[in-house]
């Protein structure tokens, strides 16, 4: 009975989400139909041309096995899978096989935070303690969060010296071990750029908070349901772990649960790179992020030091004058790596997915200049 109770209470609150998000499939589909017409038949082939000869002279080389696509407006135009999603069992990966992305997840929980900014329910300019009361810095703000100018260490080095390394930890978990181990910080907040994982698993706790939803059904509601992303979902678990596509390191061993797999919002995203250009086509649309919250993502936050690299709201970015700038996030958790392009002068999408461990996809610098005049190289 308890079990019926709580399904039917989790399905109550992702309803009233929708209808305060007031973003369904069918909205953003007519969007998409207006804002994003399919390619013309010239652009298709020149795109289609250069993705394919790509494949076969970079990525489909080194025993590749994941899956790599590129797509203009929306629409796909070359897509391929190949490899396993195990290799023991010989079960093929294929286009509709999750993968995880690693810190490409990043992308997903700054949307889903976004949208809750659009929803009135959430504050860029919010101190964090607003929501987590028991965090325990004090000037770090929503914001600093997305853009990791917390200056908030990984967990991952202060879990290493201050614990077993066998019991699994969970995103709270993170919180009291700062305050237990009087953690510092690595900077004073706002005053410089520092990648930190622990930026993205406080955001999952902050969107959990003003939802009163575990975060893999909160984005699930925000995200995935609306995009209609239907082989996208958030592992949590040691039993999801197991049943997804598996991830192989370097000598093509099978990399198992360790204790800080449970941790998501900074990764844990199992999705595939057809639901990544859906992802990637609704941060052009109104109906489901508001312009103004998509010019704040798109924009760099840190100019302490000259030099062409910068992070957004959830998203890196190359900037060079005379280029268009680069949007783009990158992924590495054990043997998962990927790439996600997000090329927007031109409305293009390039997404190379692998479970392992496959560097060569981080290079797709020619496919990235036929596609157009990017800031791709900081040598340019």
């Amino acid at each position: 009975m308890k079990c019926y109770l709580y399904r039917f209470l989790i399905g109550l609150t992702i309803f009233l989400i929708s209808c305060e998000d007031n973003a369904t499939p069918k909205d953003i589909q007519k969007e998409v139909d207006v804002m994003m017409p399919k390619p013309t038949a010239a652009r298709k082939q020149y795109l289609l041309d250069s993705a394919a000869g790509y494949y076969q002279r970079w990525i489909s080389r080194g025993n590749f096995s994941g899956q790599y696509l590129i797509a203009k407006n929306g629409h796909v135009i070359f897509s391929r899978a190949a490899g396993f999603s195990s290799a023991e069992e010989q079960i093929k990966m294929t286009l509709e096989t999750p993968i995880h992305v690693a810190s490409i997840s990043k992308v997903a929980t700054a949307l889903a935070v976004l949208r809750l900014v659009d929803q009135g329910k959430i504050a860029l300019n919010q101190k964090v303690i607003e929501y987590l009361p028991q965090f325990p810095f004090k000037e770090i703000t929503v914001q600093m969060l997305l853009s990791h100018r917390s200056g908030l260490p990984y967990y991952g080095y202060f879990a290493d010296a201050n614990s077993d390394r066998k019991t699994v930890l969970s995103n709270k978990d993170i919180i009291s071990m700062m305050i237990r181990y009087n953690i510092k910080l690595n900077s004073t907040p706002g005053t410089r750029f520092a990648y930190s994982n622990t930026n993205y698993a406080m955001l999952a706790l902050i969107v959990e908070k003003v939802t009163k939803m575990p975060f893999p059904i909160a984005m699930k509601a925000l995200i995935f349901d609306p995009l209609d992303m239907k082989n996208s979902s958030v592992a949590s678990s040691k039993k999801e772990y197991d049943q997804f596509c598996r991830n192989y390191n370097q000598n093509g061993m099978w990399n198992g649960f360790t204790y800080l797999d449970a941790i998501y919002g900074d990764k844990n995203l199992y999705t595939t790179a057809r639901d990544l250009v859906k992802l990637d086509r609704g941060t052009y649309l109104s109906s489901f992020l508001s312009d103004s919250l998509r010019k704040q993502m798109f924009r760099g936050y840190s100019y302490e030091h000259p030099g062409t690299r910068n992070y957004g709201l959830g998203i890196r970015l190359k900037e060079k004058k005379g280029k268009d700038t680069f949007f783009f996030h990158t992924g590495w958790w054990h043997g998962n790596t990927g790439l996600y392009c997000s090329l927007r002068k031109d409305t293009i999408c390039i997404i190379a997915l692998s479970n392992n461990l496959n560097k060569r996809l981080y290079n797709l610098t020619p496919l990235l200049k036929a596609c157009g005049n990017y800031a791709v190289n900081d040598e340019e």
